[in-house]
């Protein structure tokens, strides 16, 4: 769909690594980035830091293969601008978003990607800036690479605010309704095509309760030695150096899953994070309690690893993947396509029985008790724990951003 222009606000992981996206898959006819403040001490500074990255490369081996060359020229200082393997680059340097020129560059839709705007309720006049800055701006549409965070709790999500997942709930976008898309985290979209497999398969009324631990790599919010927090920090691990420490955090993917999928609110579920030394390749541990049902399959490893290779083999974006190869982390880096590779090797389940004394129950009817000859009951459960890599920045959530973006801009009238 060579045509139009796309906008990104943002040159951090997120921005630059889905620069190198567009400018493979040639999208988009230029590119319009706005880098928030003033960069390094020429355009060139800004040229080697989108060519170059400590983890995956540099842009044109990581496009072309290990004989490739440089892909970015025709450097102009006064205009901003440069050439990246023909797609004309203009770099912008605005804090605000309303204040940013897309309209005059012809910008439709914008990526929100510096982590700093994701408040749908916030006006396009907001003191430090918005995300309807940028519809105020010109841009049409704006997708956001993070989850929503409104922080007054008692004002709704907005009527033009969805949040999606691609190939879970992008259909959920109405492109004559919906103006701010969050495409939510890597987390969540890794999450979501964990869970969807097996909520497919056994029904929301046989899901007891589920939680999740991300054992997640390092993000731009941490810090490379221990620092003094600001003021009203109250999360001072945040704070602590990376390179030394295992550092427990808090993570938002239950609520996004639930926006995605919204079964999920019917479910008991828990989320928690657990930040690592790594730049990049994440592992979520999944376990979830499925009530057992007599006549049906048993539960056990097999079918929960068989549930999973069904629905790779079904989708045909490669989302979602099935192995058994002994992965580690690095293996995940660059992992093109998949938002979880499931680790099938490491499944595991044990199914046991809970007693449940009815008499708890509100509303409990000794004629019940009468009927079953006792008020106690046995249930049997089976606990399955479920293991999912994913490259947090390029190949898992980068990827699934900019299929999200070209979908988007498909849709505009």
């Amino acid at each position: 769909m060579k045509g139009g222009k796309l906008g990104i606000n943002g040159l951090g992981r997120i921005g630059k690594l889905l620069i190198w996206q567009h400018v493979g898959r040639k999208t988009f006819s230029e590119i319009v980035i706005n880098a928030g403040r003033p960069v390094g001490t020429s355009l060139e500074d800004v040229a080697s830091f989108i060519e170059k990255d400590s983890s995956y490369g540099t842009m044109h081996n990581y496009l072309y293969g290990y004989t490739a060359g440089r892909l970015i020229e025709n450097l102009d200082e006064k205009s901003g601008s440069m050439v990246i393997d023909g797609i004309p680059v203009t770099i912008l340097a605005e804090r605000n978003p309303k204040d940013v020129p897309w309209k005059s560059h012809g910008v439709d839709v914008v990526v929100e990607a510096t982590g700093q705007f994701t408040d749908p309720t916030q006006p396009a006049d907001a003191p430090k800036g918005s995300i309807r800055g940028h519809l105020a701006a010109g841009a049409r549409k704006v997708i956001v690479t993070a989850p929503f965070k409104i922080k007054d709790k008692s004002t709704p999500m907005p009527e033009d605010a969805v949040t999606t997942v691609m190939g879970i709930n992008d259909g959920d976008y109405d492109p004559a309704t919906h103006q701010i898309i969050s495409n939510a985290s890597c987390t969540t979209n890794c999450l979501a095509y964990m869970m969807k497999p097996l909520l497919d398969y056994f029904g929301l009324e046989r899901i007891l309760t589920a939680s999740m631990a991300t054992v997640h790599a390092v993000t731009g919010s941490q810090h490379v030695l221990d620092r003094i927090p600001k003021a009203g920090t109250t999360d001072l691990r945040r704070n602590r150096s990376i390179f030394n420490n295992i550092i427990l955090t808090t993570t938002g993917a239950a609520k996004a899953l639930a926006l995605v999928i919204p079964e999920m609110k019917k479910i008991g579920f828990v989320a928690e994070s657990v930040r690592v030394p790594l730049s990049t390749g994440s592992l979520i541990i999944l376990t979830i309690d499925i009530q057992d049902a007599p006549g049906q399959d048993s539960i056990n490893r097999d079918l929960i690893n068989q549930i999973y290779r069904a629905a790779a083999e079904k989708n045909r974006k490669g989302y979602v993947r099935y192995s058994e190869e002994q992965n580690v982390s690095s293996d995940m880096i660059g992992h093109p396509l998949a938002a979880a590779i499931i680790e099938g090797g490491e499944t595991d389940t044990r199914t046991g029985t809970i007693s449940f004394d009815l008499k708890q129950l509100k509303g409990y009817s000794k004629v019940v008790e009468d009927c079953l000859g006792s008020s106690v009951i046995d249930i049997p459960v089976a606990k399955a724990v479920v293991y999912g890599w994913y490259d947090n920045e390029m190949g898992g959530y980068v990827h699934m951003l900019t299929d999200r973006v070209v979908s988007v801009a498909s849709m505009l009238d």
